[in-house]
């Protein structure tokens, strides 16, 4: 029987032949990640165990982009663990600031993952590094202490869902259309611990910041991993940017796939995830009224500059709704000089627009743009839980970079379209 390319990814680092669905394994890792909220749990891990060195200094990465710059004395202490941390072992990836942004987006940005690596991170978006066509998941902050003592994570091979999407895309839509759709077909807990593998002429033709999108988002679904086929696309993206030598994988012809599911993308309409889960997905088209009082656009899941383009465009020219805050996040301190070098900052400004640092921001309610007890938000972050970005009776619906700046100034949920 064949192999999928996440078994060939975990097989390769188990030093194995072959691997089967569901057997246990220690593997290797290529790159391990933390960042300013859980590093310094597995720092404190990592010294009760009486840790004297980690297992490569230059695998390791610790992004400070949660609650930074640091909005209180707790998340200042948070950050000052790690920095101290990274100096005594000596971290070469620490990453802050004007030289930081939001991991997710900033990792592959500086090629420090590339295409068949084994990638863990103690986050649970780190699957977003599969649109590389890496195995990419998740972990405890425990584990990752472990990981800088060892060099190695255990896993469970997981089986995989295919999901072959082809047809010509509607106008409006966007990966994040995509991933919205599966979630609200297989539910939050559709593919509970398995890998979801994107494949199909559609997804051939999408660029690289919509395939992270995707990917980003296989953990709403309750994912183990994301995964795509490298290809010449992913070729082009990596090769400017990563100095390793990257691993293409591709599935066998006879790889068994535990499920496989078909989408005519010229059916899927732009899609708006109501309160509160990312499965709640529903047509633009279909959703009636919402009046919104914030905006927000970036996050790892919508922050690359391609997705700031796409903001400005429909933007440029127009003025906010006075009801309404709009706060852009870019994914990186990079792509926010990119974005304005090329006017789009001076775009967002002039709509009324808050470009704000590269950092997590609202996405987990802990910084920068909170709602409020009875406000909404639409934004293009990946979750909108009771709760998620900020008072238990406040909501927030998920949308592409497109309809969230129409909506921005519409002051209502809307389409581009929509605007004169």
């Amino acid at each position: 029987m064949g192999m999928t390319i996440t078994q060939k990814i975990i097989t390769t680092h188990a030093g194995l032949k072959t691997v089967e669905p569901g057997q246990f394994v220690m593997a290797k890792v290529d790159v391990a990640l933390a960042n300013d909220v859980t590093a310094p749990i597995a720092i404190k891990e990592f010294k009760k165990a009486k840790g004297k060195k980690v297992f490569d200094r230059k695998k390791i990465v610790f992004v400070l982009d949660h609650f930074v710059p640091n909005k209180d004395l707790p998340s200042a202490g948070q950050c000052k663990i790690v920095r101290d941390f990274a100096k005594e072992f000596g971290i070469v990836h620490l990453y802050e600031n004007t030289n930081g942004g939001i991991e997710h987006i900033l990792l592959p940005e500086r090629g420090i993952v590339t295409s068949g690596d084994l990638i863990i991170g103690a986050d649970s978006h780190t699957c977003t590094y599969g649109a590389l066509g890496a195995f990419s998941t998740g972990i405890g902050s425990t584990d990752f202490a472990a990981a800088m003592l060892t060099g190695e994570i255990w896993l469970r091979v997981p089986e995989t869902i295919r999901s072959i999407f082809y047809g010509k895309r509607k106008r409006w839509v966007y990966g994040k259309d995509l991933i919205l759709k599966v979630i609200g077909d297989i539910g939050v807990d559709g593919a509970l611990y398995k890998a979801m593998e994107f494949s199909g002429e559609t997804i051939k033709n999408l660029p690289m910041p919509e395939r992270f999108t995707m990917a980003n988002m296989v953990i709403e679904a309750g994912a183990k991993n994301g995964i795509f086929e490298p290809d010449e696309i992913t070729q082009c993206y990596i090769q400017k940017r990563c100095q390793r030598k990257p691993r293409f994988y591709k599935s066998d012809a006879d790889a068994k796939f535990v499920k496989t599911i078909a989408y005519n993308c010229s059916r899927i309409d732009p899609l708006i995830a109501f309160p509160h889960s990312p499965q709640n997905a529903k047509s633009i088209y279909e959703i009636g009224r919402i009046a919104i009082d914030q905006v927000v656009i970036g996050s790892c899941t919508n922050g690359w500059l391609e997705d700031l383009k796409i903001a400005a465009d429909i933007l440029k020219g127009k003025k906010v709704s006075k009801n309404v805050r709009l706060l852009i996040f870019p994914g990186s301190f990079q792509i926010y000089r990119q974005a304005l070098s090329k006017g789009l900052i001076k775009v967002f400004a002039d709509a009324g627009g808050i470009v704000c640092p590269s950092t997590c921001g609202p996405c987990l309610g802990g910084h920068l743009g909170i709602l409020t007890k009875g406000e909404r938000a639409i934004a293009t972050t990946n979750r909108n839980f009771i709760g998620r970005m900020g008072h238990p009776e406040s909501e927030v619906y998920l949308s592409n970079p497109a309809i969230a700046a129409a909506s921005a100034v519409l002051g209502r949920i809307g389409i581009p379209d929509e605007l004169k």
